[in-house]
């Protein structure tokens, strides 16, 4: 898989993607992450990205100019199964969304800043805009790295037990049961019996009532019971 990732402030990405799960898959070839200098295709001497608002009104706004020729430029170089915008406004993400992304080839994440950007590389450009929450940052690298790390892990060969992703949280729209190592007691707290006994059928059912009763405590909303 490639992601390209186009951003105006692209040191903020360097260390994200060195390191840990995500370097492996890339020294593995399963990964690779393209991030592209904005200002690469700004205009004129000072390779301006921003200016300010039609109407007026506080905060400056992502010119479309610089992002249209650069989205131009990379589109050359390959086709993009996703351009994808980074937003507070866009659909929240969430694991069924990671999994669908995991299986693309290509994609192109749009970093904004300030207000955003201009209206029309959205309408022209973009087909599909994401948010990583309910909040606003400063800009779209946090969240271009969120999603990047979300989808790269499930791509097949990238952890080392293909099974460990698959027994996230919200992969079958529950949260994850407990989960314990050694040793077996620490300050008057043991590992529950069950799973010391060696019975796997009975390991698998604590495992899924507790991961049923932790989802109805925690998040009640992902769950359909009435």
């Amino acid at each position: 898989m490639n992601i390209t990732i186009l951003s105006a402030l692209p040191e903020l990405l360097e260390s994200p993607f060195r390191h840990s799960i995500l370097q492996r898959a890339q020294v593995r070839g399963l990964l690779t992450v393209q991030v592209v200098d904005l200002r690469e295709h700004g205009i004129g001497r000072h390779r301006q990205l921003d200016d300010y608002q039609y109407g007026g009104s506080a905060g400056m706004v992502m010119m479309a100019e610089p992002l249209a020729n650069a989205i131009d430029a990379l589109s050359k170089e390959r086709a993009f199964d996703e351009i994808i915008y980074l937003t507070p406004d866009g659909e929240r993400l969430d694991q069924h969304m990671a999994n669908n992304l995991s299986m693309k080839e290509n994609l192109l994440l749009i970093c904004g800043h300030y207000k955003g950007i201009d209206e029309r590389i959205r309408e022209l450009y973009v087909t599909r805009e994401i948010s990583i929450g309910d909040y606003v940052l400063s800009g779209g690298e946090i969240a271009a790295a969120v999603l990047v790390d979300a989808i790269g892990r499930l791509i097949p060969g990238v952890l080392s037990d293909g099974t460990s992703a698959l027994e996230d949280s919200f992969q079958d729209g529950l949260l994850a049961p407990p989960v314990y190592t050694r040793p077996e007691e620490i300050h008057g707290l043991k590992v529950p019996d069950v799973l010391l006994s060696g019975d796997h059928k009975a390991i698998a059912k604590w495992r899924e009532e507790q991961a049923m009763e932790r989802t109805r405590k925690r998040r009640p909303d992902l769950l359909d019971e009435e």
